[in-house]
């Protein structure tokens, strides 16, 4: 008779183990989804139920296979249900049965929360556990047999990139088996498995590249002869598979564009022994055409194909177009630079995207002696002229390469324009940086002018802080007050995350101090408004944190006409958000402080004239204005002056208003202008309808005689007429009359609409 635990064993191990060592791994693409979480979450309940129905040493001979199996589900599933579930099981066995390998480290790196975060997963815990040689071949074996060719291409990329981190802990298992499995799929048919296996296999030479660097050896330790040329061989195949299906598949031609690109990248940064071999060549004409990038591909898959070609151009020049005086070749420094700028007046948006990012990710042996002739490229890239005045990322992307070629050649403030950054070409790059923060271009897209302005944000905090580390000379008084304030009027637009950005910038040039940012406006109350304690706790994109402290800049004569300029559109918003709301909140709350300094109110009013003058017809800025007006007034905010008829501010702002609506036949720039000149008109009518809602209110015996005199009077009339009428108003319904300050006269003026206003009637 056989033994009984021998026919267990037997059947366990030929029938369920086969089964569940499967079905851990079931997935199946259907459409755009796929089928099989729900398997892999029963076959993680079965090896959980493991734990509790069997004695430990009956499933001694399958626990290396069991163990494996639920590590490599936890840490590689594509579903957090799935890795949790086999979390789960794999708790449940070591607490129970104790015989996992290493199950309590594992556990603890593994558990149910670390197992939440996918990426962690992949490049995090998946090294710790390969640490241990049970699970290291294992892990290794099912990326490349289930995931390098997942039909997710999140799952594929994060696949490649645990490779590489998982080189270091088997290297010669990598270099002797994983890489000759790879380089055969790698110009194989299936399309998923070609991007895969291309991205595992410049994962992993830059991997085994930089561990025989750590370990003083030369780079190709790892690899032979046929490697080698296997490695050469694909970008081969992929240009006949580009002109294969360009015409046919263009979202193909993108899987392929990026992946070599990126190959490029990491087999240029491996320093493979490729110098003055065609293939450069070769390389360097797919970057230039994935630069230009594909016409009629998404522009979000073009801008990844820009980027990609970037970081390869630049790890490209690095390795393999210096010679050993760290200097460049004369004829192809020239080829370069000329063809990368003249693609900056391209009339394809994208195209001068592609070539602007180039020029800034150019490394400083090819912009030596050209740094002029690129900056001036960049800066025409960024000027909106008819012809392109919708190229907004173009724009941006310039204003970015800017920045980045500043970087890249250095600071010397004597030295040469055509090297460094110095005093010869400073002022003209501020003067680049700072016009983009003007740019508030609209299209059907929205405020595409946003992405210049905070480009251009960016980039000035970079030259900014990249002198003020070197030559802090170079920066003088007036360009720094020139970037604050700019910046003080960002930080008060309605957009959130653009008011966000230039919040963040403001604070870092605020509070830099290796070396301080010098020339900076009030730096001392600024400090007091913006103290670095809260620099990382403040919330600019929370209108309600936001506001309440960059109206506090009102009361900084520098700074005060920039703010004002940001809160019209801010306050005089279209509708009605929390931007509007606490903009408007904040506003008020300074003029009340302000109400009883008639200094402190003549120099805000003289700026809030400057605003409306120097935007007469600014549709962006002149119709909220005119609603924020309509709000002031609303609020009493120039009572001290509207009472002085001899007081010329309310007839500027008339004259003003006047101006701005001057044959316009925008009906909502003039809805706000008849709101503005008609509030006691409004007023009454408001009284009116509250009477009519509410007739309780008032004593039946006078509500005729009230009703009669709002809606009878002309509460346009001058000035003596009206406060006679309101007058009377107010001893019918016994509410006490405003009084006048004494030494005050009042006068026949323009503007006698802006009489008490709100305090007409309680």
């Amino acid at each position: 008779k056989a033994c009984p635990n021998c026919c267990f064993c037997a059947l366990f191990h030929f029938t369920v183990v086969p089964v569940i060592l499967k079905a851990l791994t079931y997935d199946e693409k259907r459409g755009s989804c796929s089928v099989g979480s729900n398997v892999r979450d029963a076959a993680c309940y079965v090896c959980w139920a493991f734990a509790r129905a069997y004695d430990p040493s009956e499933l001694i001979p399958f626990i290396n296979q069991i163990s494996s199996a639920l590590v490599i589900a936890a840490v590689f599933d594509r579903d957090v249900n799935c890795r949790r579930a086999a979390s789960a099981a794999f708790q449940e066995n070591v607490g129970r049965q104790g015989t996992f390998p290493h199950g309590i480290d594992i556990l603890t790196a593994a558990d149910y929360f670390a197992v939440g975060n996918r990426v962690n997963c992949y490049l995090t815990i998946s090294v710790y556990i390969a640490g241990f040689p049970e699970y290291t071949q294992p892990m290794i074996d099912h990326l490349v047999n289930m995931k390098i060719n997942h039909w997710d291409s999140v799952i594929r990329e994060l696949s490649t990139k645990a490779l590489h981190n998982l080189t270091p802990r088997a290297p010669e298992y990598m270099a002797n088996v994983v890489l000759p499995r790879l380089l055969p799929l790698s110009v194989g048919t299936d399309l998923h498995t070609r991007h895969g296996a291309i991205l595992a296999c410049a994962e992993i030479t830059h991997a085994l590249c930089k561990l025989a660097e750590e370990n003083n050896r030369s780079v190709t330790y790892y690899f032979n002869e046929k490697s080698l040329e296997g490695l050469k061989q694909i970008h081969q195949e992929v240009l006949a598979a580009i002109c294969l299906f360009f015409f046919l598949y263009l979202s193909v031609c993108q899987f392929f564009f990026l992946t070599v690109c990126t190959l490029i990248e990491k087999l240029s940064l491996s320093k493979m022994p490729f110098r003055g071999d065609p293939i450069i060549g070769g390389w360097q004409w797919l970057i230039n055409d994935s630069l230009r990038s594909l016409p009629l591909v998404s522009s979000t898959a073009r801008q990844h194909i820009k980027e990609s070609a970037v970081s390869a151009l630049a790890a490209l020049c690095n390795e393999y177009y210096i010679n050993e005086k760290g200097e460049a070749d004369p004829a192809l420094q020239d080829e370069l630079v000329t063809r990368y700028i003249s693609g900056l007046q391209n009339t394809e948006e994208m195209i001068r995207c592609g070539f602007s990012l180039a020029l800034g990710a150019l490394p400083r042996f090819l912009l030596k002696g050209r740094l002029q002739q690129v900056l001036e490229g960049l800066k025409k890239a960024t000027i909106i002229s008819p012809e392109d005045v919708s190229f907004a990322q173009a724009r941006r992307d310039a204003l970015i390469a800017i920045a980045k070629v500043c970087q890249t050649v250095g600071v010397k403030g004597e030295g040469s324009q055509e090297e460094y950054v110095c005093k010869d070409n400073v002022t003209q790059i501020y003067a680049t940086l700072l016009n983009g923060v003007t740019d508030y271009t609209t299209d059907s897209r929205g405020d595409v002018g946003g992405w210049v302005r905070k480009a251009a944000m960016t980039s000035l905090m970079e030259v900014t802080l990249l002198l003020v580390q070197n030559e802090t000379e170079l920066i003088n008084a007036n360009i720094c007050k020139q970037i604050m304030c700019w910046l003080a009027q960002q930080a008060a637009e309605k957009i959130d995350k653009f008011r966000a950005h230039a919040g963040s910038v403001f604070l870092t040039l605020l509070h830099f101090d290796r070396p301080p940012v010098p020339h900076i406006p009030h730096r001392e109350e600024l400090e007091r408004i913006f103290p670095r304690s809260e620099t990382e706790t403040l919330n600019w994109n929370a209108s309600s944190e936001a506001f309440p402290r960059i109206t506090q800049l009102l009361g900084l004569p520098t700074y005060q006409y920039y703010v004002l300029l940001g809160l019209s559109v801010s306050v005089g918003g279209l509708t009605e958000t929390t931007v509007r709301k606490y903009s408007a909140q904040s506003l008020f709350e300074y003029m009340k402080k302000i109400q009883n300094d008639s200094s402190e109110m003549e120099s805000f009013c003289e700026t809030l004239l400057k605003v409306f003058e120097d935007n007469l017809r600014n549709d962006r800025v002149s119709v909220p204005l005119l609603t924020m007006l309509d709000q002031m007034l609303a609020n009493g905010c120039f009572d001290i002056f509207t009472m002085q008829g001899n007081h010329p501010f309310p007839v500027k702002l008339f004259n003003l208003c006047k101006e701005e609506i001057k044959r316009s036949k925008d009906v909502r720039k003039l809805r706000s202008k008849s709101n503005l000149l008609s509030i006691r008109k409004t007023t009454a009518s408001q009284v009116y309808e509250m009477l009519i809602t509410y007739s309780d209110v008032v004593d039946p015996a006078i509500m005729d005689e009230v009703m009669t005199i709002l809606s009878d009077t002309n509460w346009e009339a001058e000035l003596t007429v009206v406060r006679e009428k309101r007058n009377h108003l107010c001893d019918l319904m016994k509410v006490p009359k405003p009084q006048l300050v004494s030494k005050v006269k009042y006068g026949n003026v323009l503007l006698s609409f802006f009489l008490c206003n709100d305090q007409l009637f309680y």
